[in-house]
């Protein structure tokens, strides 16, 4: 296992410790959209403005302030072409996972209303990318990540609810890479996402 996957596995585990003993177990798949995405990773850097992503969540939440909440999201195709050939990707993904602390509104404040919240967290961003025609565009890394974001829970019934979501995950590291040109790689976007809550 390589260290950054080591480090969030780690930071994962901490999240789901540091839950509160007597809170509300909830699962949310998503479905949204990236934008305002920024890349140095080299030589496969151009994105577009907006890609789909999808994923999940597991969220542990009481009735109080804090919460925990690990994270998972992928994108297909995130990166569009090769700037070394000009040639079109011809494949390229980008994949998170966040262990993160939630701060939210106390239910005796919000009652069955929408519950807003703020997440935090750190975690590990894989980015592969392949350009069959240049064998030196293939990006295959893996980078530390800081997730800020924040959003609102509501239910519509005892079981079920919506949760609204926007946070941006940005790298912090170039992963385990020592060259200089890894070093100075940086990837980051903005996601807001829609995903259906099952709490139990």
């Amino acid at each position: 296992m390589r260290p950054p996957f080591r480090l969030a596995s780690l930071i994962c585990v901490c999240a789901l410790v540091a839950a509160p003993a007597r809170a509300e177990i909830l699962v949310t798949p998503f479905l949204g959209k990236t934008f305002a995405a920024e890349t140095t990773v080299q030589p496969t850097g151009s994105i577009a403005s907006r890609k789909w992503i999808f994923g999940g969540s597991a969220a542990w939440l009481g009735a109080g302030v804090l919460g925990a909440e690990v994270d998972v999201g992928h994108v297909l195709r995130f990166f569009d072409f090769s700037p070394v050939s000009g040639a079109v990707v011809s494949g390229s993904n980008v994949t998170t996972l966040s262990g993160n602390v939630i701060l939210a509104v106390p239910l005796s404040v919000t009652r069955e209303s929408l519950r807003p919240y703020l997440v935090a967290g750190l975690g590990v961003m894989h980015a592969g990318a392949e350009d069959i025609g240049n064998a030196l565009s293939t990006v295959d890394r893996n980078l530390m990540a800081v997730t800020l974001g924040g959003g609102a829970i509501g239910f519509l019934t005892p079981r079920t609810g919506l949760r609204f979501d926007l946070r941006q995950i940005r790298s912090t590291s170039s992963g385990v890479d020592t060259t200089i040109a890894a070093r100075q790689a940086q990837l980051g976007f903005w996601r807001a996402t829609v995903g259906v809550v099952i709490r139990y």
